[in-house]
């Protein structure tokens, strides 16, 4: 009885602790979010253990073959369309072209901050992001695709992406350089001339390829240099006009281009492990590209465009990673609370104990603060643009995963040897939580993007004193 009365009482007030006018939604944007609700608890939540045990006996090769993707994935999905909790991602309204029919729209075009609000909740379970085909890396690309892409890209990649009949991936990071700075990426795509057609060589490595390793993953959108070294093209791109697109494309984030690749034309070198966890049938892959021929087709917006892409594709996707963060470590602290009224220890409950309690506050106050931040930055985003939002930006890209994390450590440490074992969703969320402190660049690099804003600022109007 005490188990069951604490449950009802975390989960009522967890997702709601504040009334926070970041947190207020329309009639039909709260209906919405709680149909999302339940959908979690009476449908994801129950399904991770059959996800698991689907998996559980599958070693090495056999973990990323089409039999290993759980078949209540697909009763999920179908459960999700159902119920009008498809593509809630998608911002605006479809193009009106045949090939992108109505269904595939969602119930309710969202802002970022009712989108963050609903994050929350997907981020709640593991699998619900997919369920809801609301998971990354495929949201960001459909956003690509949506919003730079050509017909045939769309036609191609971005209506099945949207009817979740296959995934994608982006390759970005690379295993011989720092990839933190972009500026440093190696991989190439060197264009030439043959027989008056344009003609693109793409040729690199990557590493922490999200998704690669995934059966359904057809195509992956890549970040690279230009080269224009061929004799076809070099005499043309040697001396470049100051301020022409060839002079944009010799400058170091212009020279960046992010071509769409089929990926049975990309090799894996072998699938890559977080703390020991493969993630697997989804996972993370270090592939080769060797002298794949593309031509202009697989361009997306255009020679030089790449940097613009990645950082539009990043921005409001951080809003979705630290929100779904948020999510995950609520059900951590919630399982936190559960365990401290439950168990014993000198003669009284954990939660009675001074230094549990201590844990308790701390992780009421980071969840609220990580919380806030980030809807904060979302509504930034509806108000002024990514742009304009840029410094909210960076600031939820290493406060919230860091606030996350310090809530889901002490709720290992509440649980003791249950909390690093598989019994509990602890270890693999602090696992998942320690690497999103890395996975869209190092804290250093964020603190750095902060600090730079906010010293502009303040010498700008130290100078409008003067």
């Amino acid at each position: 009885k005490l188990s069951q009365t604490t449950h009802h009482y975390i989960h009522s007030k967890s997702i709601n602790m504040s009334t926070s006018p970041l947190e207020t939604l329309s009639p039909q944007v709260l209906a919405l979010k709680t149909k999302l609700e339940a959908f979690v608890t009476e449908h994801c939540h129950p399904a991770e253990k059959e996800y698991e045990d689907h998996l559980h006996n599958r070693i090495g090769a056999d973990r990323w073959t089409i039999d290993a993707i759980p078949p209540v994935m697909n009763r999920l999905k179908k459960e999700a369309k159902r119920q009008g909790l498809w593509n809630l991602f998608l911002p605006h309204r479809l193009p009106d072209v045949d090939f992108l029919p109505k269904d595939l729209s969602p119930t309710l075009y969202l802002s970022n901050r009712e989108y963050g609000i609903l994050c929350e909740i997907m981020g709640r379970s593991f699998l619900c992001p997919e369920a809801c085909n609301c998971g990354a890396p495929d949201t960001g690309n459909m956003e690509v695709f949506l919003n730079h892409g050509t017909l045939e890209q769309q036609k191609k990649y971005l209506r099945p992406l949207l009817d979740g009949t296959i995934r994608s991936a982006f390759l970005m990071t690379e295993p011989d350089v720092a990839s933190s700075d972009a500026t440093n990426i190696e991989t190439s795509l060197s264009k030439m001339i043959v027989n008056g057609k344009v003609k693109y060589i793409l040729n690199g490595k990557k590493w922490w390829s999200t998704g690669a390793m995934d059966p359904r993953c057809k195509v992956a959108l890549v970040l690279a240099k230009m080269d224009y070294s061929h004799p076809s093209v070099s005499k043309s791109k040697s001396n470049p006009s100051e301020g022409s697109d060839d002079a944009v494309a010799a400058g170091s984030h212009g020279a960046h281009t992010v071509v769409a690749v089929p990926m049975e034309k990309i090799q894996m070198v072998r699938a890559l492990t977080v703390f020991g966890y493969d993630d697997a049938p989804h996972g993370h892959a270090e592939i080769k590209m060797d002298n794949i021929e593309l031509d202009e087709s697989c361009l997306i917006l255009g020679e030089g465009k790449g940097f613009e892409i990645a950082q539009s594709r990043l921005g409001p996707g951080r809003i979705h990673h630290c929100m779904r963060a948020v999510g995950l470590a609520a059900r951590c602290y919630e399982l936190m609370l559960d365990r401290s009224i439950k168990r014993e220890t000198f003669g009284k409950r954990l939660c009675q104990h001074g230094g549990c309690q201590e844990m308790i506050a701390d992780s009421r106050a980071d969840l609220e603060m990580a919380r806030l931040l980030t809807l904060s930055c979302a509504s930034a985003i509806d108000n002024v643009g990514a742009n304009g939002a840029r410094d909210q930006i960076s600031l939820i890209k290493y406060a919230v995963p860091e606030l996350a994390f310090r809530i889901i450590d002490r709720s290992v440490q509440v649980h003791g040897g249950a909390g690093v074992c598989q019994d509990f969703p602890l270890a693999r969320a602090l696992a998942g939580m320690r690497t999103l402190r890395i996975a869209d660049g190092p804290d250093a690099v964020h603190k750095r993007t902060v600090a730079r804003l906010e010293v502009r600022k303040a010498v700008q109007m130290a100078q409008s004193r003067l």
